[in-house]
């Protein structure tokens, strides 16, 4: 039986690995997430991920380790976590009533193997009005995701349209979760009934 250790503190990626009949132990890392200079979003979300993996193998070298990152943008501005209700709206203003990307990469490291791949996603959001945010802002929801809006929470009654990975958007690619961990000998238990 494969122990599978998650570089994540995130409730919603634990509870999709679970979905897939994962039972991961926790092992969230700390690292600067700074966009570097000129760097695409795509980019970022990649190496952000493969560093939360590196970090995390760090603690344990021989280790399944998964770790995964998520990048909103839009016109080439990334947004990460809003500190107030200030930066909330800024991103809620920038992302509303278009079309944004939303970049989910995913890394996994064994025993220095290494690999990652990234779901890309688009999103329409209706525009929202300050009051709206600022209810939004309230409930709690927003404060801790990347975009400052949840998906599969209350920021759903703003989606108007998805193309792509519904998981993606949520923080983890159940697709590429799966297929990436299979190539580590650690297929998805609920197919192989194994863990």
């Amino acid at each position: 039986m494969t122990t599978l250790f998650l570089a994540s503190a995130s409730p919603r990626r634990l509870a999709l690995l679970q979905q897939l009949g994962y039972s991961p132990l926790l092992a969230p890392t700390d690292i600067d997430e700074t966009p570097l200079p000129g760097e695409e979003p795509a980019a970022q979300s990649l190496r952000l991920a493969a560093a939360k993996a590196a970090a995390a193998a760090r603690e344990r070298p021989d280790a399944l380790i998964l770790a995964a990152d998520t990048v909103v943008s839009v016109d080439g501005r990334t947004f990460g976590k809003p500190r107030d209700l200030a930066a909330a709206k800024l991103m809620l203003e920038a992302l509303g009533g278009r079309w944004h990307t939303v970049h989910t990469a995913i890394a996994v490291t064994r025993s220095g193997r290494n690999a990652r791949c990234l779901s890309t996603s688009r999103v329409q959001m209706r525009r929202l009005v300050p009051q709206e945010m600022a209810a939004y802002w309230a409930s709690g929801e927003p404060a801790d995701k990347a975009g400052a809006y949840a998906i599969q929470g209350l920021g759903a009654l703003f989606i108007t349209a998805l193309e792509g990975s519904y998981s993606g958007v949520m923080g983890l690619p159940l697709f590429e979760t799966g297929q990436l961990l299979s190539t580590f000998g650690c297929p998805p238990p609920f197919l192989h009934g194994s863990s």
